[in-house]
């Protein structure tokens, strides 16, 4: 990737070149840098380089790396080491989003910006308690570059900016028109296909003209992808891989045992042995094969639109507006038809709590060809595949003046922000129809073919609704204080209110008890945020400057949270820079976590308890509550770097990264709960797990540091054209924190105890350009990770996933008049996934199942 300063030189190179074209015969005159506001700082700068590390991201970069989503670029940094997911996370209530997790820390602690100001997070929680803004929601094509600052930053930003902060900047005074189309698809038979477009319109100079108008739309249609497309997912059959099984699903039998099936075979199943799905296990079973039920990426449909408008009010005043849209669809199938045994439940809404449906076959239903009342494992094949379709819709209002007034640059705005969901399931089942059917006996699980009107009244189809608003007023200022005698110094302040919310509702379905199996998460909440903050820059000699920045934040809910920040930067030569910074950051209790709100999912844990299967793992229900007296995650940075720039076309710098987290949010560990026998751990009248109440909790520390090293070297020759290499990499160090709260931490740094962590990741980028075509090599790698030594327990597990190597390849061509041809290949050598039997083949975090993915794009300029 580019090196930071690439922004700044750039503007630098221009204005000079200005200059000198105004006079060509002046030598003498000195060059003036404009001064301009780097992501991490209010205090404007000429700086090629500041105290703290941040990347920029070009459009031209984006342009030339092929990739045709935000979330593509943002997450193929280095810096995005792990503990972020992408819509290949179906099974979640966020299904379908994006988001980035700077040194791994997760999607909550790093903070996304849109031309430096907040924005709606996704309208509901991931992993049922994390907020974070849908990277999918915003627009690609509008970009004009991206600041990626890898240090903490809540001095200057508030909440959420423990890791860095992703700040998206706009197209401000883009002039002309251009549109373009790009159609892609997997050579791998999948039958995915991606389809892609692209309208900028602009007029107006705004230095010149006194204003410009801009508007831009994107739109993305991509094809469902399921395993079943995949030739590698299709069998789910991983015998003859390290620790790999049959991964099909047992069911169909009777009394709780997988051996006692039905006498013939009802809905997609097949005999397999027992002991290939379950080792150790003997005996034939009925069992299916679930990937024509796991849509490994959802069928999409995404457009975003942006409106931007500027005018100059006098010399020094200038107003700007801005509206951006976008409308997002995401399809997929949820599971495989619902099924039926001990532990399905419905939701008492009047008690909160679930209640167990009773499943057992009484006698003469014609499935039990018993004399006694028997319990049925099996799924309504009847009903169909369980699916969902997310709705979301994006809005931003943003409105502000700014302008010079005296020795002051001065910034007001307001904006509202909202991010809406509505989620639409069918194929879920009927409880009330359920129930009637198997007292009656109107509905035989032991058969193909059922009456319609039967099958009609068990399909359910329900809506869930949620939203997140974001309003806020921001107001900052800066200027020069006074001159020391190496130089001015700078001052800004500032003033920010906000008003959160969150509303995610849960069915009518559910709230009457109706639907089986429910899946809830409900947030109900509400606060205001009043902030100010404060920031110098001092230049104590010619080589030497000091930031000392400070944030108050006061949320109506838990109170006060201040953030400081103080950093040095040393130039002691032209082509040596020495910065380091320290700071203290927080992150907000969400929403969900302290707010109004219940969570119900469903998980799994080695009971060794059990009276029928005990130290074989269990699934159970989880419900979560929030907990109104939590208090923020505290974080300290540190950060400690360099850069040498012996000549303008080289570069090479490295930056050391410390961060301690305390009272982290979670709950308790489920598994701990059950070694413990707590009473939050209900049991059924057998003895087996059915539920467990847990709460959120401020709860254990982590430690995390690292290492960023960035390298860049450009080379211009007449023969051969000019060429660049430019390269990121992170180093993990350590990732340590207690596997339960009170315990000793662990380091995970290199493991999947924590989510996959890899120790090494890296992203390096060969640029040819010669005249009418110029191409980009992109080698994105990924370390392979131990495993967790609990999955080291399971016979023959590999102890390490191997790593994750593919090279990008995109060519452009430029010889026809006005028009682009683009040519990119993703995963060039076709390269798998690597096999991580602790997931279904690969973890989705790290790697995607595409293989090679080609797009042939066309730009033209009006």
């Amino acid at each position: 990737m580019a090196k930071p300063s690439l922004l700044t030189l750039a503007i630098a190179a221009v204005l000079a070149a200005s200059v000198h074209a105004e006079d060509n015969n002046d030598t003498t005159r000195p060059t003036q840098l404009e001064a301009v506001t780097v992501t991490g700082s209010n205090i404007k700068t000429t700086d090629i380089e500041g105290p703290s590390p941040v990347q920029v991201i070009t459009a031209e970069q984006i342009k030339s790396s092929g990739k045709t989503t935000l979330p593509d670029v943002l997450r193929a940094i280095s810096a995005n080491t792990g503990n972020s997911v992408n819509e290949q996370l179906t099974g979640s209530f966020s299904a379908g989003t994006a988001g980035i997790s700077l040194r791994g820390l997760g999607q909550k602690n790093t903070l996304v910006l849109v031309d430096g100001k907040r924005v709606a997070n996704y309208a509901t929680a991931y992993e049922l308690q994390d907020t974070f803004v849908d990277l999918n929601s915003l627009p690609l094509a509008a970009v004009e570059r991206i600041e990626v600052l890898k240090d903490g930053a809540s001095a200057v930003y508030g909440s959420d900016a423990i890791a860095g902060v992703v700040n998206i900047i706009l197209k401000q005074n883009y002039q002309g028109a251009e549109a373009g189309a790009s159609f892609g698809s997997s050579t791998e038979g999948t039958g995915q296909t991606e389809n892609n477009f692209h309208l900028l319109l602009g007029h107006g100079d705004v230095k010149k003209d006194g204003y410009n108008v801009f508007f831009a739309l994107d739109g993305t249609r991509s094809n469902q992808l399921n395993a079943s497309d995949v030739s590698w997912l299709r069998g789910n059959d991983f015998r003859d891989k390290p620790g790999g099984q049959l991964n099909w699903v047992p069911t169909n039998y009777y009394d709780n045992d997988p051996t006692q099936g039905f006498a013939n075979a009802v809905g997609p199943v097949q005999k397999v042995p027992y002991g290939a799905i379950t080792p150790g296990k003997t005996g034939d079973v009925w069992a299916y094969n679930p990937a024509a039920y796991d849509s490994v990426i959802p069928g999409v449909e995404r457009y975003h639109a942006v409106l931007r408008g500027t005018v100059k009010l006098t010399d020094d005043i200038t107003g700007y507006g801005e509206a951006i849209y976008s409308r997002s669809h995401a399809a997929f199938i949820f599971g495989a038809p619902l099924a039926i045994g001990s532990g399905l439940r419905s939701w008492d809404n009047q008690q909160q709590h679930l209640v167990n449906i009773n499943t057992t076959l009484p006698v003469g239903n014609p499935a039990n060809p018993y004399d006694v009342p028997t319990p049925v494992n099996t799924n309504l094949w009847g009903v169909g595949p369980r699916n969902k379709r997310d709705r979301t819709i994006f809005t931003r209002f943003l409105a502000g003046v700014k302008g010079h007034t005296g020795n002051w640059d001065w910034d007001v705005s307001a904006q509202h922000s909202e991010s809406s969901l509505k989620e639409y399931v069918t194929n879920f089942g009927n409880r009330y129809a359920f129930e009637s059917l198997l007292a009656h006996g109107g509905y035989d699980f032991t058969s193909n073919d059922n009456p319609a009107s039967a099958v009609d009244a068990l399909r359910l189809s329900t809506i869930r609704p949620a939203v997140s608003r974001l309003s806020t007023v921001d107001a900052t200022a800066s200027t020069q204080l006074f001159d020391l005698p190496a130089g001015a110094v700078g001052f800004a302040a500032g003033y920010q209110f906000r008003h959160e919310a969150m509303n995610s509702r849960t069915s009518e379905a559910v709230l009457s008890g109706t639907e089986l199996r429910p899946a809830i998460d409900v947030i109900q909440g509400s606060r205001n945020v009043n902030a100010a903050y404060a920031e110098f820059n001092v230049p104590l000699l010619s080589t030497l400057e000091v930031n000392v920045a400070g944030r108050l934040d006061r949320y109506s809910d838990f109170g006060d949270a201040f953030a400081p920040k103080a950093s040095l930067r040393y130039q002691p030569l032209d082509w040596l820079l020495l910065r380091g910074s320290f700071s203290r950051g927080f992150r907000a209790p969400s929403l969900p976590e302290i707010t109004n709100s219940t969570a119900v999912s469903y998980s799994s844990v080695v009971d060794p308890y059990d009276p029928v299967t005990p130290g074989q793992r269990r699934g159970y229900t989880d419900v979560f509550t929030a907990n109104p007296n939590l208090k923020p995650e505290r974080s300290t940075n540190y950060n400690l770097g360099f850069v040498i720039s012996p000549t303008s076309d080289t570069s090479l710098g490295a930056d050391y990264y410390h961060i301690v987290q305390r009272g982290i949010i979670g709950p308790d560990n489920d598994q701990a709960l059950v070694n413990q026998q707590d009473p939050r751990v209900q049991r059924d009248a057998q003895g087996r797990i059915v539920t467990i109440y847990n709460q959120y909790k401020n709860q254990q520390s982590l430690t995390t540091d690292g290492i960023d090293i960035d390298f860049h070297h450009a080379l211009h020759t007449q023969a051969y054209g000019d060429f660049a290499l430019n390269s990121s990499i992170t180093r993990l160090l350590k990732y340590s924190e207690p596997l339960v709260a009170g315990e000793a931490p662990v380091n995970g740094a290199g493991t999947n105890l924590f989510g996959s962590l890899p120790k090494w990741r890296a992203v390096t980028g060969l640029n040819w350009a010669y005249r009418d075509v110029s191409s980009t090599l992109t080698w994105y790698y990924v370390d392979g990770y131990k495993q967790n030594p609990d999955n080291l327990l399971t016979p023959a597990y590999p102890t390490r996933v191997k790593n994750w190597s593919t090279f990008d390849l995109s060519v452009a061509y430029t010889g026809l008049p006005k028009t682009t041809i683009t040519l990119a290949v993703q995963n060039l050598q076709n390269r798998r996934p690597p096999w991580d039997p602790s997931t279904p083949y690969f973890d989705i975090t790290q790697a995607d199942p595409r293989g090679r993915f080609v797009t042939l794009g066309v730009d033209y300029h009006f």
